[in-house]
């Protein structure tokens, strides 16, 4: 299949004129003439997902390999070293981001991980009622989302609203209105701006909240007669 074909069916699944003005979704590398072998799914693209991928393969990736630019293309480090390879193997690469957080990714979350019901949606934010006591959500946090420890800020006793955004939403907590809100990469400040504004937070972490993406985009190509391989990227961290 030629790229620009498998490009037009992702705009149709979500828009990329939805993505942020300081978002990088769309092509990221590769050629819209491109003859395409198989399509692999990942929330990012890492080394070893490179070493078992065939030539001339479009990767479909959450994140945008390219997002701030490149003033150099030294292939000993990231990304440049990443898409040396890529160009080496012929691989494109096509990123998802702002766009697809918008369609889709916060309220499959919602939905189908934490099994609620959205009764407002903001640009990246989800809010659901609910009916829970906080050590009672945190636990059902750490299940949806695989997570044996997790990090919060505990404001309430009693949870009536939940607030969700996927991947990193600290930016947005004066924004917020709910009891808790759930995002990752919580900073130290952010929890202290939360404290003093009453507002719960649980930090779900931002690999694991973001994990879904590649599920998500293979049940919306299959109604495209599109088959892919979910070839997810390893989490760079690990907890102990």
């Amino acid at each position: 299949m030629i790229l620009k074909d498998i490009y037009n069916i992702l705009d149709e699944i979500s828009p990329f004129s939805l993505q942020e003005k300081w978002d990088n979704s769309g092509l990221m590398l590769g050629s819209f003439t491109d003859q395409i072998k198989n399509i692999y799914l990942s929330i990012d693209i890492d080394m070893q997902m490179l070493e078992n991928m065939e030539e001339n393969s479009l990767i479909i990736t959450h994140h945008p390999i390219i997002f701030s630019g490149i003033k150099s293309f030294n292939t000993d480090i990231y990304p440049s070293n990443l898409l040396n390879i890529m160009i080496k193997k012929n691989i494109s690469n096509i990123a998802m981001h702002t766009n697809f957080d918008k369609t889709h990714l916060n309220d499959y979350v919602s939905s189908k991980i934490l099994g609620l019901e959205v009764y407002k949606k903001d640009e990246f934010v989800n809010y659901m009622r609910c009916d829970i006591g906080f050590d009672q959500l945190v636990e059902k946090v750490k299940k949806a989302f695989c997570n044996e420890k997790l990090k919060y800020v505990k404001c309430k006793d009693k949870i009536s609203t939940i607030a969700l955004c996927t991947g990193a939403g600290a930016s947005m907590l004066n924004e917020i209105d709910a009891d808790v809100f759930l995002t990752g990469d919580i900073k130290y400040h952010d929890a202290m701006a939360a404290k003093s504004m009453d507002l719960s937070l649980i930090d779900v972490k931002h690999f694991e909240s973001e994990s879904f993406f590649a599920q998500i985009m293979l049940e919306n190509l299959k109604k495209y007669s599109l088959s892919a391989i979910i070839s997810q990227s390893k989490n760079p961290f690990t907890y102990v």
